[in-house]
């Protein structure tokens, strides 16, 4: 079952005093496996706000479907096995951390006693125990964050939707964010993670779909879709129409930044050697080379780069 799927989905949004429509959302088809951990992943403007505020039954698609748990986006059914931490969260700052929790739990009607439970444990999971008490205006940024993340968790839903979870945390903030996905993930719970922190996507995920104009241009598993390349960041006393040549002959793609600056794209790490010589034969006075794994932060920038040509 998909815990997440769209079908030719579409949001047009129409100015009430005229003026371009804007289409924030084109044709989206996007498939969620349950029991994974998905990035959500696109430049700014891409159309993964409005995506998601779909999902949660906020808006409403000018086309298309999405269905989120197997119900329809918005239905009952859905809303109640499912959690949300929002971007730009504001939450009830007089409240303690506590009264804010029992709040919610009222709210998801969750009985008493399982209430004062799960209240200690997600207190435990984000490391809010010892704030129980304060008052959530008391909290720093980053704090406010993990208690509304809590709050996405404290109803044990099967579909937690997380928009820019760790925004607002330190590395150590982050880890333990980390460690909240796992815990989610060895329950069968699934995760959809919308970060502008490739690197924290890139330890959390299994699978990733990147987005571009409101449409999905690349999505699959993340160790399918980061294959054994390896990116060469290259530094020339000058990059002449030789030395760039020579270079496409080895690699499988070239970029030149400026005059001197070059990233080139191999198949294989044991490529490397030979593209140093290549450079060197055509003439080429080599002043640096240093060569990493594809990651998922190259990945993304390749994906949308070819998009905007």
């Amino acid at each position: 079952m998909w815990a997440i799927e769209t079908r030719q989905l579409r949001k047009v949004f129409r100015p009430l005093l005229g003026g371009k429509p804007l289409t924030a959302v084109d044709n989206l088809n996007l498939q969620v496996p349950a029991g994974t951990v998905f990035g959500f992943l696109g430049p700014n403007g891409a159309g993964k706000t409005t995506t998601i505020q779909i999902l949660i039954g906020n808006v409403y698609p000018t086309a298309g479907e999405a269905f989120v748990l197997g119900h329809r986006a918005g239905a009952l059914a859905a809303k109640r096995k499912l959690g949300f931490l929002p971007e730009k969260f504001q939450f009830h700052d007089f409240l303690t951390a506590e009264e804010f929790l029992r709040m919610h739990g009222r709210l998801a009607k969750m009985d008493g006693a399982t209430l004062r439970k799960r209240i200690d444990e997600v207190l435990e999971l984000v490391g809010l125990s010892e704030r129980r008490r304060s008052k959530i205006r008391e909290f720093s940024k980053g704090m406010q964050q993990r208690i509304g993340l809590a709050q996405a968790i404290l109803h044990d839903p099967d579909l937690v939707i997380l928009d820019e979870p760790t925004s607002a945390l330190d590395p150590l903030g982050r880890r333990r964010v980390r460690e909240v996905v796992q815990y989610l993930k060895e329950r069968g719970k699934t995760v959809f993670l919308n970060s502008h922190l490739l690197s924290e996507v890139e330890l959390s995920c299994d699978q990733v779909a990147i987005i571009n104009k409101g449409r999905v241009v690349k999505q699959g598993v993340l160790e399918d879709l980061l294959v054994n390349r390896s990116i060469v960041s290259i530094e020339l006393q000058q990059a002449t129409p030789q030395v760039l040549e020579a270079m496409a002959k080895v690699a499988q793609r070239v970029h030149l930044i400026d005059e001197r600056r070059v990233t080139a794209e191999v198949a294989h790490e044991d490529d490397v050697p030979q593209l140093a010589r290549a450079i060197i034969e055509a003439g080429g006075a080599l002043m640096g080379l240093q060569a990493h794994r594809e990651t998922l932060e190259d990945l993304f920038i390749q994906t949308v780069e070819g998009e905007s040509k």
